[in-house]
């Protein structure tokens, strides 16, 4: 797969500038390699991390591939929006209104024009070598976008039982949460992040060095209760999506905040959740589907 634009390039997991020779190269790679090797007391994922960096710039060829921002493209999806005209399935797929990931592409377009500096022509936005040279704040917006667009992508596999809203407002015009799912197990918000580096929990909230002081799980509690009082529902789950890789857990509980339970979950354990449901979780059938779904369509404003 593609680095995500959040994550550490080759160099920075190397310990050394992007100028280094390639005998200092070396030389960090080797001595990184005895620091983290787990035989010796290391970090079992530094070490996988050092010896895929060295895979991508270790020989000159593949350092100078990686240098010219080739190496996103060649590995999988790029980062450009997806074509309207991809490829077509005609399963049932889930009920979805919104545009996934819109508003982050819109805001990070916006952003890396202001960085790059009024009246500068940007041939391509998402080049890599761009987008690595981006300020945070920037390369954020891009991989949260990413996310958002795949989560919409597994979403749309629930099939017809379901309602799926995407970018949905959240009280003022900066706040919105990226999913609203209706189904058989209850009505979830769901928020796509990603920060570039593993994470943990602690006090219902999430922590770790890839994070820059963001609260995630608080901020999605205060956009889904802007929601249901807006709307007048309840909400079952607020899930929060992360990348398999962040997450030594498939999922993990927060607490709860209004009779919602908050969880912290994998990406590819997110369709399981939605269609067996949460532990504690409040199922909606009946009418009451049908009221719930009546009430979000006529709240529901997009970002």
């Amino acid at each position: 797969m593609p680095d995500s634009p959040m994550s550490a390039s080759p160099y920075e997991v190397l310990g050394i500038p992007a100028a280094a020779s390639d005998e200092d190269l070396r030389r960090a790679y080797r001595r990184l390699l005895r620091e983290t090797h787990p035989d010796t007391g290391g970090d079992p994922q530094r070490f996988i991390a050092v010896q895929a960096a060295w895979e991508r710039i270790g020989s000159p060829d593949a350092r100078r591939r990686y240098d010219a921002g080739h190496v996103a493209a060649e590995e999988g999806p790029a980062w450009a929006p997806p074509r309207a005209d991809g490829p077509q399935h005609h399963r049932p797929t889930a009920r979805a209104y919104g545009h996934p990931g819109g508003w982050r592409r819109e805001r990070y377009l916006q952003l890396l024009g202001e960085w790059v500096g009024r009246g500068v022509a940007i041939p391509d936005p998402y080049d890599p070598v761009l987008v690595r040279r981006a300020p945070r704040e920037i390369r954020h917006l891009l991989a949260d976008a990413l996310a958002e667009e795949a989560t919409a992508r597994r979403l749309a596999t629930l099939g017809i039982g379901y309602t799926v809203w995407h970018d949905v407002a959240a009280g003022s015009s900066d706040d919105k949460v990226d999913h609203l799912v209706l189904g058989p197990t209850g009505l979830f918000a769901i928020q796509s992040e990603d920060f570039g580096g593993p994470v943990g929990v602690r006090r219902g909230e999430l922590t770790g060095d890839a994070l820059a002081g963001e609260r995630p799980m608080h901020e999605l509690a205060q956009r889904a209760r802007a929601i249901a009082r807006a709307a007048r529902v309840r909400f079952t789950g607020l899930l929060l999506v992360l990348p398999d890789e962040a997450l030594t857990t498939p999922a993990e509980s927060l607490g709860s905040s209004r009779g919602a339970e908050l969880v912290v979950l994998q990406a590819s354990t997110l369709l399981t959740a939605l269609r067996d449901g949460l532990p504690d979780g409040r199922a909606v059938g009946g009418t009451e589907i049908f009221e719930v779904r009546t009430r979000l369509q006529a709240a529901v404003r997009f970002a």
